[in-house]
């Protein structure tokens, strides 16, 4: 961490009504919260330097985990090490958390009227435009130009289209792809790589939930012991929505093939119908996108799913912040390390366009909701300003004057 005598000396009681506040409030997706937190923390309160910033910023694009939830973790680690990153990212995933729980309750008792099933029918199909254009704001930011990682956002987003299921060891392949091709590694590079503490330990840990969820959680366990199942399904909550947690590079929108993966196609926990309302309750509200999983777990089993889900999910990205970040200014500019992100990236951003596909083909019924998603993805194009919750809410305005008039 960076020394700076200038900064202004501030109370964990202030950090965290700070991420309480920007927690509540914070709309406009993870760029907008990022820029947020340094208007906020460095430009006006001068609690944090320019140089921890970057360093956070930098950390939470490279590793694992929610964009705008890792840097809070990180810049609350700052200065009061891991009480101060576990203060910061509670605060400020806790508000979103309360008003997705509730908006569960209300989807859950209400959803059968016909005034839910109208907002939501809207609210659906603006969400698939919604999808799409982050897709492409993530593959011209993250890809540019680069042939091979468009090569590798092509071939991940067939395969996701095919076989509409996420293949997560292909993301490692991809990752492993780009750092051999860029840095044509000798055998010491990669002794040396692999002999990582944090790389071995980060390994460690997806390996342990990818073997322990396949195991009793899988598609073979849940054919031969549906019994067992039912009475683990916390468990299996938790080992689903952590794995899923441990993929989510560069955006929210990453878990989204994984979501729909797990809970639509192998689970069934949801219908297509749910998974699309689930993603549009996490465009409405403040704070990370991935908050969606506890509005998931909350359908799946009511509020002890919903803190599982949420924890499991936020929890890969906090264990990485605060291993990490003691040793980020050693490793966090390898060129290696870049190559390899920079290939699960782009493999995870295949991965969410191959998405949009799969949802779009189950999703759109008619050719109302085929006319809603064209011009959500139009006006978000060419209106690049305009907030997703105001498109959101012109949608599920349009769904009440339309649905009636379908659904009969």
């Amino acid at each position: 961490m960076t020394e700076n005598k200038n900064l202004t000396t501030y109370t964990l009681w202030q950090l965290m009504l700070y991420f309480l506040r920007l927690g509540t409030l914070g709309f406009g997706g993870p760029v907008a919260l990022v820029g947020f937190m340094h208007r906020d923390l460095v430009e006006e309160r001068g609690w944090i330097s320019e140089a921890d910033y970057k360093e956070g910023l930098a950390l939470a694009q490279i590793a694992p985990g929610p964009l705008a939830a890792q840097l809070a973790i990180y810049l609350g680690y700052v200065h009061y090490r891991i009480l101060g990153a576990t203060v910061a990212g509670l605060a400020f995933v806790l508000p979103s958390f309360a008003m997705v729980v509730a908006l569960g309750m209300a989807y859950v008792s209400y959803g059968g009227l016909p005034w839910m099933q109208a907002v939501f029918y809207g609210v659906g199909a603006a969400v698939l435009g919604i999808m799409a254009i982050g897709a492409h704001k993530l593959s011209t930011k993250s890809i540019g130009k680069d042939k091979l990682l468009w090569g590798i956002f092509g071939v991940l987003a067939a395969v996701t289209i095919i076989t509409q299921s996420e293949i997560a060891w292909l993301f490692i392949a991809a990752g492993i792809l780009i750092w051999i091709i860029r840095c044509k590694p000798n055998l010491k590079d990669l002794l040396t790589i692999v002999t990582s503490k944090v790389v071995v330990g980060l390994i460690g840990l997806s390996i342990a939930l990818w073997l322990v969820y396949e195991k009793y959680f899988g598609q073979s366990a849940i054919e031969s012991n549906t019994a067992t199942l039912d009475a683990g399904l916390l468990t299996q909550i938790g080992l689903f929505f952590a794995k899923a947690g441990t993929f989510v590079f560069g955006s929210g929108l990453a878990i989204v093939p994984f979501l729909y993966a797990g809970t639509v196609t192998e689970h069934h926990w949801l219908t297509d119908r749910q998974f699309v309302d689930a993603v549009a309750v996490a465009m409405i509200t403040p704070g990370p996108v991935v908050i969606t999983t506890a509005f998931i777990g909350y359908l799946v089993a009511g509020l002890p799913g919903a803190a599982m889900a949420a924890v499991a999910t936020f929890l890969p990205c906090y264990l990485i912040t605060i291993v990490s970040a003691p040793h980020f200014k050693k490793w966090g500019k390898n060129p290696s390390v870049i190559a390899f992100v920079d290939g699960i990236t782009a493999a995870a951003i295949g991965a969410i366009a191959g998405s949009v596909v799969v949802i779009a083909q189950r999703s759109i019924s008619d050719i109302p909701t085929a006319l809603l998603a064209v011009g959500a993805t139009t006006l978000l194009w060419k209106f690049k300003k305009i907030p997703e919750p105001v498109l959101v809410i012109g949608a599920a305005l349009i769904g009440l004057a339309v649905y009636p008039l379908v659904s009969h």
